[in-house]
């Protein structure tokens, strides 16, 4: 039983270890953490996609 809550435990564990120090990206007064900076652009992406993509039905 201990075996399976340990791989279980494992397999929703984070990929990244987070207990480390964190990056982060300067330009000039503006800092932000690479990890911030990567969904912000995931948020972008999904924002570009969902204006380009039909509604559902499309034009009649």
């Amino acid at each position: 039983m201990t075996g399976l809550l340990l791989s279980r435990g494992r397999a929703l564990a984070a990929p990244i270890d987070l207990n480390g120090t964190g990056r982060y990206v300067h330009w000039g007064v503006i800092q932000l953490s690479v990890a911030n900076l990567v969904v912000i652009g995931v948020m972008v992406i999904v924002f570009v996609v969902a204006l380009l993509l039909p509604f559902p039905g499309g034009r009649k």
